[in-house]
């Protein structure tokens, strides 16, 4: 087995003079590849494939999450030394895949060579000091057991505003008024609604500030209740981006972190995804490009169940069909249901219809038809309220009310606490209708 070729970014740390005569030892399994000055320096020896693990010290400038994710698409695992516990912990946070104690190193360098090998092999996992565990990024990092983790719905959409913000904030504030603690995440990176329909005029975004603190490694459950605002006494919110052109600061890795932390605070998470899913930077340019639709991507990867919203008219329609086509392509394995919004008498068309028509496109028929119900939506912007709030006999907010208890049975049906659902009929049997839909 070839030695593993090593890329060290100490930043300076005094580690470093101790572990290199180690790599110089001819019978040393690991070999030094470069010693690199600084984060750019250590990205652009990863993309030329000089290196096959990297050793970083936690204090070393630039490192964060987006750094550690793109390490990890050119395949150079991390392993990070620590000076203390929390910052062990954040390492942990970023997505690092192994971290050690500087005081362990500096007493024995073949403790850090003794993860770089494992690293190599594919068996390490996250250490500190002595082999004392630290809890794995996406699971709990602060005291907390993991029990109960959140459940994730993301509530997604062709383009076209078919009313994802609308579904997203009614099905949060139904499942708050049926006794669920929710969070409400807007992480439209085309610009977010949410704020607005709920009359926060805030200039400090919520999503952004936890992304900031997720980017390096020091969102916990303080910051997340800080940077989110309470709208109803269940319902949480993180507002979304002020302007569309402060996406650079929502990466993947950064959402990423967000949602970790949100599953551990509330038992369900509603996110508001942008419209498109096209990763198309990755054809434009030679090199890594920040990649604008890859916080969307995130959040459908990570969601239990994905709701796609489309309109009931024949351009929505169709736009939701060849929607759910791109969602297959880019993410596989999503749990997916569908959901019909703007549902008018004046098309002349019956659910029925509707439901032929998508299950002869797609092969799937809605979970929920929301009827158009403007004068409910006026109501909820020109007071910044919520539907149960503004409109509570409304149409639209008894549909969205069946709609947050349909999606909950989903989720237990997906945790196999209850069997599926019917598409189009929420907790019962098939109708007649459907049975011949399906044949």
């Amino acid at each position: 087995m070839p030695p593993s070729r090593l890329l060290v970014a100490a930043g300076g740390a005094g580690w470093e003079a101790r572990l290199l005569p180690l790599l110089a030892a001819p019978a040393t399994p690991v070999a030094l590849a470069r010693r690199c000055v600084d984060v750019p320096d250590l990205i652009a020896a990863a993309a030329a494939g000089q290196g096959t693990v990297a050793a970083v010290s936690a204090g070393l400038p630039g490192l964060d999450a987006d750094v550690v994710a793109r390490l990890a698409r050119e395949g150079v695992p991390v392993v990070a030394v620590a000076v203390d516990s929390p910052s062990a912990t954040r390492m942990v946070q970023l997505g690092i895949e192994a971290v050690v104690h500087a005081n362990s190193v500096t007493a024995d360098p073949a403790v850090l060579v003794g993860r770089v090998v494992e690293l190599s092999a594919g068996g390490a996992r996250p250490m500190v000091g002595d082999g004392g565990p630290v809890r794995a990024v996406g699971g709990p990092v602060d005291g907390t057991d993991g029990a109960g983790a959140g459940r994730l719905v993301a509530v997604w959409g062709p383009t076209g505003a078919p009313g994802r913000s609308t579904v997203a904030l009614g099905v949060s504030a139904a499942a708050a008024g049926a006794a669920t603690e929710t969070l409400l995440v807007d992480a439209d990176v085309y610009g977010g609604a949410t704020g607005q329909m709920l009359a926060v005029l805030d200039e400090l975004s919520g999503v952004l500030a936890a992304a900031r603190a997720a980017s390096t490694g020091s969102l916990d459950q303080s910051a997340l209740a800080e940077a989110a605002r309470r709208v109803s006494p269940r319902l949480r919110v993180l507002t979304g981006l002020p302007r569309a052109d402060r996406w650079t600061a929502m990466g993947p890795a950064a959402l990423r972190g967000v949602l970790t932390r949100a599953r551990q605070a509330a038992p369900l998470v509603v996110v508001d995804c942008g419209f498109c899913v096209e990763l198309d930077e990755e054809l434009s340019y030679d090199t890594a490009a920040p990649r604008r639709n890859g916080a969307t991507v995130t959040a459908l990867e990570q969601a239990d169940l994905v709701v796609v919203v489309g309109s009931a008219d024949p351009l929505g329609l169709a736009r939701l069909a060849r929607a759910r086509h791109d969602l297959r392509d880019r993410v596989p394995g999503a749990h997916v249901r569908l959901v019909v919004n703007r549902v008018r008498g004046g098309l002349g068309w019956s659910r029925d219809d509707v439901s032929r028509t998508l299950l002869r496109a797609i092969g799937e028929v809605p979970l929920a038809y929301l009827p158009l119900d403007q004068s409910a939506v006026d109501a909820c912007w020109i007071t910044g309220q919520t539907l149960p709030e503004a409109a509570a006999q409304s149409p639209l907010t008894r549909a969205m009310a069946e709609l947050a208890a349909a999606v909950g049975h989903e989720l237990d049906a997906l945790a196999g606490a209850v069997p599926p659902a019917v598409p189009g009929v929420p907790g019962r049997a098939p109708s007649r209708r459907h049975s011949r839909l399906r044949r």
